[in-house]
């Protein structure tokens, strides 16, 4: 499928080549749910989604997944480095560094922003020193960097049928909601490397800080206080979803499916969190495997649809079926994606 996926991108360098399946490798290994939801989009078009998930896993690896036993210092010259590189490569296109080659070959095929960038490294350096929020204006200044411009990034990939400054508002919020979503998930593993992320305001509102959450993590007990908090947050996230509906209208029909499928799998995510009565600071909550079977066969059914509409009558075989370039829709890739 990479190959398949490159060739129809029109990416025929060698070492660029390279530079997209590392990009695309990371993406499969960190984020599961996008990185299949991308399966739905247009071939020509997935490339470019792993080059600009592949360098957001890259820059977050630096961050978290050095692990406690690198400090901020050490951190923040992998960082400079990187940041180094992606000026480097946004302005002249070449890189010793796989994800910056593919990210800058991208930003140029589709004009990305470059301030997008720049915007995402600093609240990747903020990580480094900030380890809690004191309310939601705070938090969401963070995520404008960490998550609202990696909405903004996909817009040009993804496409519009209205203009892109209207668009932009609703994929901004749901990268946000994304993002709020693996706050939520990610609680405890987020306390165990020292950071909160849910303000401290919200906590305090039910009785909770930094410390109760500590012993609940700790000792594997409950408190109602603690429940009551994470459920406020998941309210507070739900309002952001709400936020992104209306652009999912807005963009491209073939895109529509991949987006949508994620949409729905990442709320599955809230959904789940609340079945298994808030306990994130415990264990992770996922979406059942059968659950996600059935969101997945929804996506494929509409990227039929969307590839019917969108061929031309000529193409098209006895009963509207596309006779060439439809791709691989059925059962297994039903099974891949769930």
């Amino acid at each position: 499928m990479t190959e398949r996926e490159l060739d129809a991108a029109g990416v025929t360098d060698p070492a660029l080549r390279e530079a997209y399946r590392h990009c695309r490798r990371l993406n499969a290994r960190h984020g599961r749910t996008y990185f299949l939801a991308t399966r739905l989009l247009p071939v020509e078009r997935r490339p470019a989604v792993h080059a600009l998930y592949g360098f957001a896993r890259w820059a977050d690896d630096i961050v978290d997944a050095l692990g406690t036993g690198a400090d901020s210092a050490r951190r923040d010259a992998e960082l400079a480095v990187l940041e180094r590189e992606l000026e480097q490569g946004l302005r002249d296109g070449e890189s010793a560094e796989p994800v910056v080659r593919a990210l800058a070959d991208t930003a140029r095929r589709y004009r990305i922003d470059h301030a997008h960038f720049a915007d995402f490294m600093a609240a990747m350096r903020s990580d480094l020193v900030v380890t809690d929020y004191a309310d939601y204006a705070a938090l969401r200044r963070y995520m404008h960097g960490s998550a609202a411009v990696i909405g903004l990034q996909m817009l040009p990939v993804l496409g519009t049928v209205t203009d892109r400054e209207t668009a932009a508002p609703h994929a901004a919020a749901l990268g946000v909601a994304f993002q709020l979503t693996n706050f939520l998930r990610d609680v405890g593993e987020d306390l165990d490397r020292g950071r909160v992320y849910l303000p401290a305001d919200l906590l305090a509102a039910h009785g909770v800080d930094r410390e109760r959450l500590r012993w609940s993590r700790d000792t594997g007990r409950r408190d109602p206080r603690i429940t009551s908090a994470l459920r406020a947050f998941e309210r507070l996230t739900r309002g952001v979803y709400r936020q992104a509906v209306p652009g999912l209208a807005m963009l491209e029909p073939v895109s529509r499916p991949c987006i949508r499928t994620a949409f729905v799998l990442y709320g599955g995510i809230l959904d789940a969190v609340a079945e298994d009565g808030y306990a994130v600071l415990h264990r992770r909550s996922v979406v059942p495997r059968r659950r996600r079977a059935v969101v997945a066969a929804d996506g494929l059914a509409r990227v039929a649809a969307a590839r019917l509409r969108a061929r031309p009558a000529a193409a098209r075989g006895p009963g509207g079926v596309p006779l060439t370039g439809a791709g691989p829709v059925g059962p297994r890739m039903v099974e891949e994606v769930a």
